[in-house]
């Protein structure tokens, strides 16, 4: 029995201004739809339009409610153009959910998700539309930030953005046209060359990231930091001591953890405050799916709760 031909599906969301119809014409002119018919689903329509020398290759169906999204509407104008791959500019202000869940066809197989923003008005929108915002961002396997000047690029490599997402790969796109990659030149926050790394409170958000991402820069390290102890039975010898952080909104709350072991913590209480102190080793160790940070803790001891409980990113 043959099988049931898949279409794929690239889908590039963003609010309006957001660089998505742009990056569709990128890649269009980059042969994108040469040798594969192509139906492109517009959501959203914006100032900038598509180059119609572009288009010989490509269907665009025009979408206006979210209600039309339905399997049986997209399949039937799918067949009509005999498209083989679909690309979706998708609006801005609809649930990416609510097309992978509710509106695909089941023989569409969602390849890619690539969120687009712009920088100069991204704190605005974490800020007063953190929902939609980080719905994006948490979704998409390619996060491209537009129109970043250099004084952008270092404060949005401030916020942490692998706190929302630590699968996707991130771009900063300069206003002159080039590109760099968020975790392009990595340099440590904090001075690795100090005896006992001390984490502050309020460094903890920043530090997590880091530790995550390069965990080679603290190999052998010896790291302080206070956290909130917790004790998961199934990890067997280890225990995760962290901190409960926020992106931006209390939807976003993440209880940001790392692996430790090679100390008696059965007298310490659950969610008791504590200050760590060990040594950082790359490990294997299955929650982390692979090589990560593992604290090989020398000292735990009481400590006060800090006043802001919860490190804000």
């Amino acid at each position: 029995m043959a099988q049931e031909k898949v279409y794929p599906v690239y889908l590039i969301a963003g609010f309006l201004d957001s660089g998505k119809t742009s990056f569709i014409n990128g890649i269009l002119s980059d042969g994108f739809a040469m040798e594969d018919r192509t139906m492109l689903l517009c959501c959203e329509e914006g100032e900038v339009e598509y180059d119609p020398q572009l288009l010989r290759n490509v269907t665009v169906v025009t979408v206006d409610d979210p209600e039309e999204l339905t399997p049986e509407f997209l399949d039937a104008q799918r067949r009509k153009c005999r498209a083989s791959q679909i690309i979706v500019e998708y609006n801005g202000m609809w649930q990416i959910q609510d097309f992978y869940v509710n509106s695909m066809p089941q023989n569409w197989v969602l390849y890619q998700i690539i969120a687009a923003a712009e920088g100069p008005t991204f704190e605005m929108y974490t800020k007063n539309m953190a929902s939609l915002m980080m719905e994006k961002l948490r979704n998409a396997d390619m996060i491209l930030i537009n129109r970043c000047t250099d004084g952008l690029c270092a404060a949005l490599r401030q916020k942490n953005l692998r706190l929302v997402n630590r699968r996707a790969e991130i771009y900063l796109e300069k206003e002159d046209g080039s590109s760099e990659n968020y975790m392009d030149g990595t340099v440590s926050a904090f001075d690795l060359e100090q005896p006992e790394i001390r984490i502050s409170d309020e460094d903890y958000g920043l530090w997590y990231v880091e530790i995550m991402d390069s965990p080679q820069m603290y190999e052998g390290k010896t790291v302080v930091y206070r956290a909130i102890m917790c004790k998961p039975p199934k990890y067997g010898p280890y225990f995760t001591p962290g901190r409960f952080a926020m992106v931006c909104c209390a939807e976003d709350m993440s209880f940001l953890a790392l692996a430790c072991t090679g100390y008696d913590v059965s007298k310490i209480p659950e969610r008791a405050w504590v200050e760590v102190t060990g040594q950082v080793r790359v490990e294997h160790w299955d929650p982390y799916e692979g090589d990560g940070p593992v604290i090989h803790v020398t000292g735990i001891r009481a400590c006060q709760k800090p006043e802001e409980k919860v490190v804000q990113m």
